[in-house]
């Protein structure tokens, strides 16, 4: 009977007073004790509601269905199928839209209604991988900040091939501690190819040199960001920088002169197809066959094997480094070596030697930069010390 009073004055009511009354209604059938034939009445009522020309209405019931688990399923469906203003809240909270509802609506949907489904709770990897491949770059910032989002592996890597040149959500993704390590690489390698296009589209630097100096930094992250990685990490960081031919034999090298023992045995385990136990076995073997042959398996250029050999052989001699920062910085003393070393081989190539020298003018300045920084740091740490005695 109220229901039927409710139909016939809602005709003619305003649209600020049919959106309250269409509140009420709906908060009545959520929580009133309403008989079975009025529980019907009201949800016909609100079913014709969808129709009705004032989005206030629309909004007043999507306002109060959008966390409930109760509410008509079928009303909720057309909500969420609604225009912006209406579905966002049930985009975001109604528990009632399934999976496919909703990649079904990140691929027919404008940004907002993407950004409203990227930031719900206990988001499914299906629903984040649409995101991933056709949400806009806003909807990706949400999802990157949900953290009740689940991300598989190859999200990541196509947010970062669809977005990865956009400085917010670089900086959002770089700064998740869980984020892989392939992720990472691939970002950094997406901001050394912008800074790169940027020096050379304003004539700073020829686009040879530029795309050189980015390759180095390129390594130079890659390589701390090894040192960091462990275990499927580690496997999955090797394989991604194989399949982007980042797996050069300059980067390997860098790696076992920096100490970084992890990432060398992955890398040439990725490359032989041999296990990694037995490519360490046959790095830690002081037999010169076994070596090269190792290095020829992996494909490697000849012309570095025996940077290779020079270098391993400091390495038993002084020992891998340990510590996260010691494994993602050269190490001067090796890099002198090792140069010294090919400078007198005949088989050295000059490009080995360039990058040698190379190595050895980054090594010494990150020597003095880090001796520089105890200077500063004892200097700070003296007048303290001065006054506990003096106490």
């Amino acid at each position: 009977m109220i229901v039927r009073q409710f139909i016939g004055w809602i005709r003619t009511a305003p649209a600020g007073e049919r959106a309250e009354a269409t509140r009420s209604l709906a908060r009545a059938w959520l929580i009133s004790d309403l008989s079975e034939d009025d529980r019907a009445a009201a949800e016909g009522a609100l079913l014709m509601l969808l129709d009705d020309p004032s989005p206030l209405v629309r909004q007043a019931m999507a306002e109060v269905f959008a966390r409930s688990s109760d509410a008509p399923a079928a009303i909720v469906q057309a909500l969420s199928l609604d225009q912006p203003s209406v579905a966002l809240p049930v985009l975001e909270h109604s528990p009632l839209l399934i999976d496919a509802d909703l990649v079904d609506i990140i691929a027919t949907g404008n940004g907002e209604m993407q950004c409203a489904i990227a930031r719900r709770i206990n988001l499914p990897a299906s629903v984040c991988a649409a995101i991933a491949e056709v949400g806009s770059a806003a909807a990706a910032l949400e999802l990157i900040e949900n953290a009740y989002a689940e991300l598989a592996p190859f999200s990541w890597d196509r947010i970062v091939g669809r977005h990865g040149h956009l400085a917010a959500i670089r900086e959002s993704m770089l700064v998740l501690e869980d984020l892989p390590a392939a992720t990472r690489v691939a970002l950094v390698a997406k901001l050394s190819d912008t800074l790169a296009q940027f020096v050379v589209a304003r004539n700073w630097l020829s686009a040879d040199r530029a795309g050189r100096i980015a390759g180095e930094a390129r390594d130079r992250s890659t390589v701390n960001i090894a040192a960091r990685s462990r275990g499927d990490d580690m496997r999955g960081l090797v394989q991604h920088l194989r399949a982007t031919g980042q797996l050069t034999a300059g980067l390997i090298l860098r790696a076992l002169l920096s100490g970084n023992v992890d990432l060398l045995d992955s890398a040439l385990s990725e490359l032989s197809g041999l296990p990694q136990a037995r490519v360490s076995a046959l790095l830690h073997d002081r037999g010169g066959a076994s070596l090269q042959a190792l290095l020829v398996r992996a494909g490697l250029p000849p012309s570095t094997f025996a940077a290779f050999r020079a270098a391993l052989e400091v390495c038993q001699e002084t020992g891998f480094v340990d510590s996260v920062g010691g494994a993602a910085r050269l190490r001067r003393r090796m890099v002198e070596r090792v140069l010294t070393h090919c400078e007198t081989d005949p088989l050295a190539a000059e490009p080995l030697l360039i990058l040698l020298r190379r190595f050895a003018t980054e090594s010494a300045r990150e020597e003095a930069r880090l001796f520089c920084d105890e200077l500063v740091a004892e200097e700070a740490i003296a007048p303290i010390h001065h006054e506990l005695i003096a106490a």
